[in-house]
């Protein structure tokens, strides 16, 4: 039996599977993006494939806190089209 690798999400705290959650990325240029392949370099944080977990990560500002960066919009907004599909 192989041990599925799991993740804590950045807004709900919960420890999900790595693939039911998404990942935003920081590269050494500072740019955010979304890592839907889950190997892009860089510092990654995991979101929870929820509407939920997008509003609370933006009303937290638990993105901002682990990426130690400041979240642009433009990104809430992609990340609900990825979950919305």
């Amino acid at each position: 039996m192989r041990k599925i690798p799991l993740r804590k999400c950045v807004a709900t705290n919960e420890q999900l599977p790595k693939k039911e959650l998404i990942r935003v990325v920081k590269n050494k240029e500072g740019e955010i993006m979304i890592d839907p392949t889950g190997k892009l370099n860089g510092r990654g944080a995991y979101l929870k494939r929820s509407l939920e977990a997008i509003e609370l990560a933006k009303k937290r500002r638990s993105l901002n806190k682990s990426l130690s960066c400041e979240i642009p919009e433009e990104i809430y907004e992609e990340l609900k089209k990825y979950v919305n599909g």
